[in-house]
């Protein structure tokens, strides 16, 4: 059993369920002052995600955990190499989540206003951020033979992960809007279908351009690679279909399933590699070079193995305590729940 393989498998599931459960976080952080006409309509959008948002972010603590004790090698030249998009992330999440509780705290529409203008904000930032970390392990940085990154803030700014990051914006305000629509109602739903068609078709323009130039810096084809973004485009031409056809439930299957298709097909392209050297290939790291000893990973593994089913138990479970739709009430000042 190649353990370094299936937890390399298994930090690309938590970063691909990180971006599928967060990703519509995102977007309906991103587009809730744009559905909503008015401060209660804001916040029945916000409202969808209310029992989630928390919950789903801890995917990132499982990504960024399991990396460390897998691959502790990739961790340190990574964080290092990323410290301060890392840095920005980190606190662009404190100000999301503050935003969160604090926003319905004041009564002035200015309060609101700036609480809504920092979700708006973050909500964007923080997967374009990332988007770009991502995508940076492959197109290359400045990796000497010690595995310290040698370049600079704006080696950082590669074509390709800044492309990369623009796309998964584009893709979470896809998803968002399809998940707004799976949860709202009336005019809230309506605006947030138009919205989903929009960014859907944009997501497929990007995506083409994207697997493009994923093929072109791939050290070597890969099947599963390519199977992953044929899914993740024909998911998203199914995803316009379903807004059409007025079935949201499949449109939000469909744009979950391309978020997580790309983000995995991502980690089936870069493998074996973890981090692309611009120096030397001799360089690169690798899942060999980067991963903890057998014993470290075989305890991971029974741990995984016990924790891992409870876990996506616990998700599931609140994801169906909280399934109705959340409707926008004529004059109350709290949305209600449609059963």
């Amino acid at each position: 059993m190649d353990l370094q393989l299936i937890w390399f498998v298994l930090i690309a599931l938590f970063w691909a369920g990180f971006f599928v459960l967060e990703g519509f976080d995102f977007g309906v952080g991103m587009l809730h002052w744009f559905v909503g006409k008015n401060d209660t309509e804001r916040r029945v959008a916000l409202n969808t995600v209310g029992p989630f948002w928390d919950g789903n972010e801890v995917w990132l603590i499982v990504a960024g955990a399991g990396l460390f004790a897998a691959f502790p090698g990739w961790y340190a030249t990574m964080f290092s190499a990323l410290y301060l998009p890392l840095l920005l992330i980190l606190i662009a999440l404190i100000i999301r989540g503050t935003a969160f509780e604090y926003r319905g705290k004041g009564k002035s529409q200015r309060w609101r206003s700036v609480w809504s203008f920092g979700m708006v904000t973050c909500s964007g930032l923080i997967p374009l951020l990332l988007g770009v970390g991502v995508g940076d392990l492959l197109a290359g940085l400045p990796i000497d033979n010690t595995q310290e990154f040698t370049g600079t803030f704006w080696d950082l700014l590669t074509p390709y992960g800044l492309l990369t990051g623009v796309t998964l914006v584009v893709l979470c305000l896809a998803h968002g809007a399809t998940f707004l629509a799976l949860k709202t109602t009336d005019d809230i739903r309506a605006r947030s279908q138009r919205l989903a068609t929009g960014f859907t078709f944009g997501s497929i323009v990007l995506a083409i351009v994207w697997v493009i130039y994923t093929n072109v810096l791939a050290p070597q084809f890969s099947l599963l690679a390519a199977f992953l973004q044929g899914l993740a485009a024909v998911s998203l031409l199914v995803a316009v279909a379903a807004l059409r056809a007025d079935r949201d439930g499949y449109a939000f299957a469909a744009t979950a399933t391309a978020m997580g298709a790309a983000i995995f097909s991502f980690f089936a392209t870069l493998y074996p590699n973890v981090m692309v050297s611009t120096i030397s290939a001799a360089n690169n790291l690798t899942v060999a070079n980067t991963a903890s000893g057998d014993y470290a990973l075989r305890v991971m593994t029974v741990v995984a193995v016990v924790m891992f089913p409870i876990v996506l138990l616990y998700q599931g479970w609140t994801y169906y305590t909280f399934r109705q739709r959340v409707a926008t009430p004529p004059h109350a000042d709290e949305p209600v729940a449609v059963h």
